[in-house]
């Protein structure tokens, strides 16, 4: 796709995620829109997936650590044929496969995640495996910044360095709000940077909603060798619904009344300009 054509996704994108959260009324809609151009970008243009084979072994694998945010994958998943897009008005019914975090019971989710953590640790081993098997397949690990108060976190990101994983791109959205208020009030990240550097991994910075951009810092990250990568992308909480956005509130919130009615103008209108 060139990116007039990702623009357009991630608008289409963005409105599948308000009436999946609308539908099932709960769901967590700001996070979900911070990271969805880096989603798209992911699945559309960078990863080699193919729906007809989810479990070809030459595939390159996807991690949703921030599992909360699942609508955005489960809408991209979708979209790309892994399950009948008319399943998506099941999230979070009862007896659906379509919970509130990734699971593996869905056809192209590779990792049931949700408590936070965990997704960089199991990204490790995919790249290991992937190296002894001689696999060419990438291992992509979406993190919210949120969940880099984690440990455990940071124990994977000592066994990537010291495994020289460069088969291993973490993602940070970083969106600077979690669940209980700004990042750094909570507990402080920076200097991130220095912090991933330390442990041997190579950073690009880019700007999370520019698809030019993400796919620049990609390319940079693609020519090192013998390092894992980070990108530390910079996101707006609750992007595309601008009565969310930057709203600690946002993280998780069902629109009702005039609020729905304005976000539905706000993401229908945001579709109507790409096309």
């Amino acid at each position: 796709m060139d990116i007039k054509q990702l623009q357009q996704k991630a608008a289409a994108l963005r409105l599948d995620v308000f009436n999946i959260i609308h539908s099932a009324g709960q769901g967590h809609i700001g996070g979900t829109l911070s990271s969805i151009d880096l989603v798209t970008a992911l699945y559309y243009s960078r990863m080699r997936h193919n729906p007809k084979y989810p479990d070809d072994p030459n595939r390159d694998r996807f991690i949703l650590s921030k599992g909360h945010n699942v609508e955005g994958m489960l809408a991209v998943l979708a979209d790309h044929g892994y399950f009948p897009k008319q399943e998506l008005a099941s999230f979070c019914s009862f007896g659906s496969r379509l919970i509130c975090h990734p699971n593996r019971k869905v056809p192209g989710v590779e990792m049931s995640t949700g408590s936070l953590g965990h997704g960089l640790s199991a990204g490790c081993g995919m790249a290991i495996a992937a190296k002894m098997n001689n696999c060419p397949c990438k291992i992509y690990v979406l993190m919210g910044d949120g969940e880099l108060n984690e440990g455990s976190v940071w124990e994977a990101a000592m066994l990537a360095g010291s495994r020289k994983l460069d088969n291993l791109y973490a993602i940070v959205d970083r969106n600077g709000l979690q669940i209980s208020g700004p990042t750094e009030e909570q507990v402080a990240l920076e200097p991130l940077r220095a912090k991933w550097e330390a442990f041997g991994f190579t950073l690009e910075e880019t700007d999370g909603h520019n698809f030019q951009a993400i796919f620049a810092a990609f390319d940079k990250l693609d020519s090192i060798t013998e390092r894992p990568k980070i990108l530390l992308a910079h996101t707006i909480k609750g992007k595309g619904i601008s009565f969310l956005e930057n709203k600690t509130h946002s993280h998780h919130a069902v629109l009702k009344g005039e609020n729905f009615e304005q976000a539905k103008t706000e993401l229908l209108s945001k579709i109507a300009e790409f096309q």
